[in-house]
């Protein structure tokens, strides 16, 4: 009896031994995306490094090809910023108001000389009216000749420094440039208007560069210029009668 009590203990309990030692399943198997993500090759080091740098190629790259604003140099580009002054009453475009018309030709008729202009735009009117000079420019000029106080009973403002204007030797003849040549209509390529050009208010013009320098004023410019190509006239800082 004892026996037989032993067997069927024995025989009941290898069941559950063999259940408590049977092999585990096999693992799930990764989906595909996992598998791919796993397998993929990884960025080595030393390109990230150079990947992180992109941005601040991008940065500079936009900073070459990005137009970079100059400042303004030569006659011409200085005329034009200090033309902003006087548009007040010549117009934006030389049309004329409380200043003369300066547009189509008529600057250029008034003052067919740059050193008789220059003359009366650094001085102004008010020396002429002084010195009992009964007009400026061209006395010739085409359609009658213009008085100091002849438009609008305005006078012309000094500009030169001499005078209490505020502009400097360079900036007037960088203005007087523009108003003769932007807006008056002369062409610097012309026959009539190159040697002026080239002389006074081109980018090369050795005269702007000196006047800026302060190594020459209108008093002195013609006879340190006198060996150019087209020589100055004298210019000159107290008013004068066009010559």
């Amino acid at each position: 009896m004892s026996k037989e009590v032993a067997k069927t203990a024995t025989s009941s309990a290898a069941p559950a031994l063999a259940a408590e030692i049977a092999p585990p399943p096999p693992p799930r198997r990764d989906p595909a995306y996992v598998v791919a993500a796993k397998t993929r090759k990884k960025i080595p080091f030393w390109a990230m490094a150079t990947l992180s740098l992109l941005p601040i190629w991008a940065f500079l790259y936009l900073l070459a090809v990005s137009p970079q604003e100059r400042e303004a140099s030569g006659p011409m580009a200085v005329g034009a910023e200090v033309y902003g002054a006087c548009a007040s009453c010549h117009g934006a475009a030389g049309q004329g108001g409380a200043g003369r018309v300066l547009h189509e030709g008529e600057v250029l008729k008034t003052f067919p000389h740059i050193e008789d202009m220059l003359n009366f735009v650094y001085t102004g009117s008010q020396p002429f009216v002084s010195a009992n000079l009964a007009v400026y420019g061209d006395a010739n000029r085409e359609s009658g000749a213009h008085a100091p106080l002849s438009y609008n009973g305005n006078g012309m403002p000094a500009q030169g420094e001499k005078w209490g204007g505020g502009l400097t030797d360079y900036e007037v003849l960088g203005v007087v440039c523009h108003e003769r040549y932007a807006i008056g209509g002369a062409d610097p390529k012309s026959e009539q208007w190159a040697g002026e050009y080239a002389t006074w208010c081109s980018p090369e013009s050795e005269i702007f560069a000196a006047l800026e320098a302060g190594t020459v004023d209108y008093d002195t410019v013609a006879d340190t210029f006198k060996m150019l190509e087209t020589p100055p006239r004298m210019v000159g800082t107290e008013a004068r009668a066009a010559k």
